[in-house]
């Protein structure tokens, strides 16, 4: 999750909303973070709990997910990174 201090907000507002439409961003003040800058549709999302997004221990994890969790480990290995995406 990006950060951003409280300054940068009312100096970059649209570099900050930017960063906020794709992810939750974390806006600080005094080095503590103080506020999450998301969203509506995030924030929705998260009420409702309309997220299908789950987590899962690697022990726990799904053989489909495992397989392509070890197809993204392979492509990093190769050098296909995040530089690649489009």
């Amino acid at each position: 999750m990006r950060q951003f201090t409280t300054g940068d907000l009312n100096k970059q507002v649209g570099d900050v909303t930017d960063a906020a439409s794709r992810e939750p961003v974390v806006l600080t003040k005094h080095r503590k973070p103080r506020f999450v800058l998301m969203s509506y549709e995030y924030y929705e999302r998260m009420r409702t709990g309309g997220d299908p997004r789950t987590g899962h221990r690697v022990s726990d994890m799904p053989e489909e997910h495992k397989e392509l969790f070890a197809a993204e480990i392979d492509r990093l290995a190769r050098g296909e990174g995040y530089d690649n995406e489009p």
